[in-house]
């Protein structure tokens, strides 16, 4: 049900005006003295990682419709971020070596350790392998977190999310710490917004997903089903849709030779073969292990070819139109509903399919529903969201030096960055985090967050001491309305609270902001 839900004041661009430029320009014209409408201020906490005055501002100065074309459509693909943030970045050791390198690095690593013959020396080895993979899987979820809080392109950090819960790979398999942040900066965010054809084949290259669901034991003689099971009835089809086990086995033989070599030198084949040879980075097909039988896939005949029946596999597999409803749903139970109204889906659908899977189309469809419109102010915040959305709030304009704290509050409330173990990713209904313990752990949090900076603020140097910084929540959330939009029993708690500290923690863990 829909909300009568902000009321915000003339002062607001004043307020927001050091803001956006702290935030890294997010306007190019002057603050003009407008305030937006309550229904701009719903769609940004719903578009963005969190309402801020910087955001509230933007929207009423350009007006709703090119600000949200601005959001569909980044100019690049810079971060864009405050200079204290980007300089973060800049510093974190495992982002600025490729991939390729990391993998190879490590894995001579880890024969070196597998030869010491000393108990002592080999578990020391073998500990310090661990701590560079755990080292290079945060980095990349703390530059992670930093887009989140400051990118201008929110929308795109939003379905950067978006699309690795729906192709989800976990950390903790192998040696996928080392390749999360290049799977989520090279595969998936350049793509977020794009074709979805262009993302299915980004993520089928890419080596954190091949090891991930164990593609790269998948060669002739020796079948492994998993990707191609997975790649049907989460990434595309969706379970139900009329493939059959048959379909399965297929498409497993077209991705037979699918896999990865972190050697540096080619594998030896033989002349009939060596023009079939992809390496790109460490992915490889390699045509030694490809069946290169026929098959019949969805009904369609694959002639066996090589690499050309994945393409083909894939336009078959993007095209379709149980993979349209599917995609499409996925996206409105994350920004509509939990069971979101049959014709919004089909609207989506019928968008996906007539523009050949354009995502920023399908989204558009969505966000100028009647349907999107009325739900806004009524989705349940996930535990990211929830905790992204609080520092965005509390701090806005201000960065924080540590994003460590986010990564642990999403942890610990069952949600952390690139820990879902199984490949069908975090749910995104209210059911499976609204329980009683989830709320005991938002008020705890909710207190850390009002109290003071959590340790978000914490200056790197070893030994120096996080500075009081107890967050001015009230004026935030009173410039974009967000005090207006609590029922009369919280304001009711609000006017009551005792000090900031308290009034924070009380608005936090109200149950509007729950919400977006």
């Amino acid at each position: 049900m829909a909300r009568a839900r902000h009321r915000p004041t003339r002062r607001l661009a004043s307020l927001a005006a050091s803001a956006i430029a702290v935030a890294g320009g997010a306007l190019a014209a002057p603050i003009e003295d407008r305030a937006p409408t309550p229904a701009q201020i719903a769609l940004v906490d719903r578009i963005t990682w969190g309402v801020t005055p910087a955001e509230a501002a933007a929207i009423a100065n350009m007006g709703e419709g090119p600000w949200l074309q601005r959001q569909l459509h980044p100019a690049d693909g810079g971060d864009h971020l405050p200079p204290a943030a980007q300089a973060q970045i800049g510093v974190m050791p495992y982002l600025q070596v490729s991939m390729v390198d990391l993998v190879r690095d490590a894995q001579l690593q880890q024969a070196a350790a597998n030869q010491m013959t000393d108990p002592a020396l080999k578990a020391a080895a073998k500990q310090v392998y661990s701590k560079a993979m755990d080292d290079a899987a945060r980095q990349a979820a703390a530059r992670e977190i930093l887009r989140d809080l400051y990118s201008p392109d929110q929308l795109r950090e939003q379905m950067t999310w978006f699309w690795f819960n729906h192709f989800n790979v976990q950390m903790y398999k192998a040696n996928i710490r080392l390749m999360v942040g290049d799977y989520e900066d090279r595969a998936l965010r350049p793509h977020a917004l794009g074709k979805f054809r262009d993302l299915l084949e980004a993520t089928l290259r890419h080596p954190a997903m091949l090891r991930y669901l164990d593609n790269a034991d998948n060669a002739a003689g020796h079948i492994n089903e998993n990707y191609a099971r997975e790649i049907m009835e989460l990434h595309t089809l969706g379970l139900g849709s009329g493939y059959t086990q048959g379909d399965v086995q297929e498409l497993a033989r077209i991705l037979t030779g699918v896999g990865i070599d972190a050697k540096p030198d080619e594998p030896k084949l033989p002349p009939q073969l060596r023009g079939q040879l992809i390496r790109e980075g460490l992915f490889e097909f390699d045509p030694a292990r490809h069946d290169y039988g026929d098959k019949v896939f969805l009904g369609h005949q694959i002639r066996g070819r090589g690499f050309a029946e994945v393409e083909e596999a894939l336009d078959i597999l993007s095209r379709n139109p149980a993979t349209a409803g599917h995609v499409s749903r996925e996206l409105a139970i994350y920004f509509v509903a939990d069971d979101p109204p049959a014709p919004l889906v089909e609207r989506m659908t019928s968008t996906y399919l007539h523009t050949d899977g354009d995502i920023a189309k399908v989204l558009e469809t969505m966000f100028r529903s009647p349907a999107f419109k009325a739900s806004l102010g009524d989705k349940f915040k996930d535990p990211l969201h929830y905790v992204v959305s609080s520092v965005r709030l509390a701090w806005a304009g201000r960065v924080v030096a540590d994003p460590g704290p986010v990564l642990n509050f999403a942890g610990r409330m069952g949600e952390g960055l690139y820990a879902h173990e199984t490949p069908d990713g975090y749910s995104m209904t209210a059911a499976s985090w609204n329980g009683p313990g989830q709320m005991e752990t938002r008020f705890e949090i909710a207190r850390q967050l009002g109290a003071g900076g959590a340790g978000l603020f914490k200056p790197q140097t070893p030994g120096a001491a996080e500075p009081p910084v107890v967050p001015d929540i009230r004026a935030s959330a009173q410039a974009v309305g967000l005090v207006a939009a609590q029922p009369p029993a919280t304001q009711a708690v609000l006017v009551q609270a005792s000090s900031p500290k308290d009034w924070n923690t009380l608005f936090l863990a109200s149950p509007a902001f729950m919400r977006r």
